[in-house]
């Protein structure tokens, strides 16, 4: 029908992402579908559709961050992780205490990844993987930052990029995060990404801001 048709056709050469951005730009509205539609739309009806694979989508991407001279490493050791911490603190809508970094760093290093230019930390992205329901794993985006000299070089897309590759690589079927809802700028970026607003929590913050929840569906 004439919902499944505009669904397929945006689906090169990023789906979700080419999706919700013209969703976003008023295109969806054009076609009787709500922003609340659009995450149930592309649920049922575009990963149905056997020619969908976001997976590949993502894999094929090249990080952009590499052009500006940005090198993305896996966390090695616990030497770099005052380096991340002093890093992510100064965007943080509230403090963590060294025990989270580490309850997220040490049970999953391999979901941990710093962006460098020469031996400087300009970016971090921090992530688990758990087992979610009906025994599929499902990603979470705990925590990303980029220092303010170096935005604009698609470092924290690379670095989301590069996360997200990782779980799929485990099999990962979905990916979630929080962040503010007045955090536009963190909203586009996984918007661009194929993120949808899942739902919207009030007052998630100590600061008494509401969040947005993103996912990301990937199987």
């Amino acid at each position: 029908n004439e919902y499944k048709s505009y669904l397929r056709y945006q689906q090169s050469p990023y789906p979700l992402a080419s999706f919700i951005t013209m969703a976003t730009n008023g295109t969806a509205a054009e076609h009787g579908l709500s922003e609340t539609s659009v995450g149930d739309a592309i649920h049922f009806d575009l990963l149905s559709d056997p020619n969908y694979d976001v997976t590949r989508s993502l894999s094929g991407m090249k990080l952009e961050c590499e052009s500006y001279g940005v090198e993305l490493v896996q966390y090695e050791n616990e030497a770099t992780l005052t380096k991340i911490i002093d890093l992510i603190t100064k965007d943080l809508s509230e403090p963590y205490s060294i025990y989270t970094y580490r309850y997220f760093i040490h049970n999953w290093p391999f979901l941990c990844f710093m962006a460098k230019v020469g031996d400087e930390i300009v970016g971090a992205i921090v992530c688990k993987l758990d087992i979610h329901k009906k025994g599929s794993y499902r990603g979470y985006i705990a925590m990303l930052a980029v220092d303010k000299e170096h935005r604009r070089k698609k470092i924290g897309t690379s670095l989301v990029q590069k996360a997200v590759n990782t779980m799929i690589e485990h099999k990962c079927e979905e990916v979630v995060l929080e962040t503010e809802i007045t955090n536009q700028a963190a909203l586009n970026l996984y918007q661009q990404l194929g993120f949808i607003r899942d739902k919207r929590l009030l007052k998630y913050y100590l600061n008494g801001v509401d969040a947005f929840r993103l996912k990301l569906w990937l199987r």
